[in-house]
Order: structure tokens, then sequence, then C-alpha cells
């Protein structure tokens, strides 16, 4: 399977957590296209995220993991994003990084050549789609039940700006929510992030340097009552960015923070509010 769906434990309240980029599984035929080294793919995973977010079902919420490699296809970039030197014949904007990675973050190559269409169609009929579908339901679900629904899209990032970000060795906040200049989730959303993060003592930056990907644009409509935040957690606070191992003390300090950061979400239940974007 190359997602994990994993329901309530407890009553269902309209929180989804979505984990996009912690797989590191590869299908043969992306596999063989690929020429990024080992290494590059767990780097440029969103390693243990997932496990950090292991406690969001018993706080009601729902969790929805990938278990694809993002060198497979990239669920945090739209469809149209991609460009002719990734896939022959692609009309998108110019992107190493696109739906298809062409290069690691490093600025290895990523793949041998311009991948031809049908490998592309493949992999959104096989991995792309069923997730996006999966995840629209869960959304219309949760908001038919209980009048509005909070996504959390779950992810992490290098302690320090690398070559190629706009912030090349910049040291970056332990936690950064990117709601697109908060406007893709309601204040009372974003304010729970603050508390919550300043509770575990962590410094907080919002929209810099990430400011919400493909998830977060396509569902924050506080107006419509579907809230979406990105949550990007600085990995030296869990793991050592070297070795990709856990830091296991520190793992668990985080996977704390997650589970109250959901369970705080989960105590906005005031719908009416919530479709006028104001919880």
């Amino acid at each position: 399977m190359s997602f994990v769906l994993t329901e309530p434990r407890a009553p269902e309240v309209p929180v989804i957590v979505e984990v996009p980029h912690a797989g590191l599984t590869l299908d043969a035929e992306s596999l063989s296209t690929l020429v990024a080294p080992a290494l590059a793919i767990g780097r440029d995973a969103d390693l243990y995220v997932d496990e950090l977010y292991a406690d969001a079902p018993d706080a009601g919420a729902t969790l929805l993991s990938a278990r694809m490699s993002r060198y497979v296809c990239d669920l945090n970039r739209s469809e149209q994003d991609v460009d002719r030197d990734t896939v022959l014949g692609a009309t998108g904007r110019a992107s190493p990084h696109g739906l298809i990675w062409r290069s690691t973050t490093d600025n290895r190559a990523a793949i041998a050549r311009p991948l031809p269409k049908s490998e592309l169609e493949r992999r959104l009929q096989a991995y792309y789609r069923p997730y996006h579908d999966c995840l629209d339901e869960l959304v219309r679900e949760r908001l038919a039940r209980h009048g509005f629904v909070i996504l959390v899209s779950g992810h992490s990032m290098p302690s320090r700006g690398r070559d190629g970000h706009d912030d090349p060795g910049r040291d970056r906040a332990d936690v950064v929510p990117g709601t697109r200049q908060r406007s893709t989730a309601a204040a009372a959303v974003i304010e729970i992030t603050e508390r919550v993060a300043a509770q575990f003592h962590l410094g907080l930056a919002h929209d810099e340097p990430y400011r919400g990907g493909h998830t977060t644009v396509r569902y924050g409509r506080p107006a419509t009552g579907i809230h979406a935040i990105q949550i990007e957690l600085n990995r030296k606070l869990y793991m050592d960015e070297q070795t990709l191992a856990k830091k296991p003390n520190e793992f668990r300090v985080m996977r704390s923070f997650c589970r109250a950061l959901v369970e705080d979400l989960a105590q906005l239940r005031q719908a009416p509010l919530a479709k006028a974007g104001r919880i």
C-alpha cells in the first residue's frame, strides 16, 4: 500500500493530519530511473514525522501517511508542476523540485534523463491520485459531519538552509507554521500552534522559509470551514541530521508536542463560527 490511513481511536474530531513525505519506498519502475544517491532519499524525506504524529488518532484525529518516497512523486505538488527537463513534452514552470524531482536538495541529479509522459501518468494513477482522492474524501466527510475541518500537513525541515533554498546557511526556527500569510486557516488555529510551541519552549517563525505547499493552498478556505496549516519541524530537535538516527529522549518530547498540538486543535468545535472563518 502506498499510504496508510489510521482512523480515530477515540471519538472523532474534525482534525486530519496528513504526512506526505515520510516514506522511503520506491517501486521498481521508479527505481530504474533514479540516479540520486541513497543518502539523498533519506535526507530529502521527512523522516519519522509519521511517528511523531502517531498519537493523533488517540486524540480523535485521522492520520494519513504516505509510504512512497517523494522521489516517486511529490504529493505536496500539483499535477501540473512538471517541466520539459523532467518529463518529455511537459509545459509547466521550470522547477527541479516539482511533482517529479530531477535534482536532490544537494543539487545532484535525481533522474538520468527526462521521463516519458507514460511514466508520469503511471505514477499519477498508481500513487498520486489515490492519495489525494483519499484526502479529498476525508475532508468532505469530516466537513459534512462536523461543519468544519482542520487539516494539518506534517513536515520536517533541515535545521539550516541549504544551497538552492531561499535561506542558504541560515539557522531555522524550531517550528514553522505555513499559512500563506495567515490566509489558509482561522486565527484561532494559528494561535494554537503559537501557544503549544511556547509551552514546549520552542521558537516559532510564521511562513519562513516555508509558506505552505500545494495541499495547504488547495484546501485552505477558512470561509468555507476548511482550515489548512503546514507544520514544519526542525529536524535537529529529534534526530541526528548526519546519521539520520533518532535522538530517543528528544524524539519523545517532540512526539508529545505533536500530540498536544492535535489535542488542542481538537477542542475547536464551534462550527458556525468556523464557516465564517472566525473560530
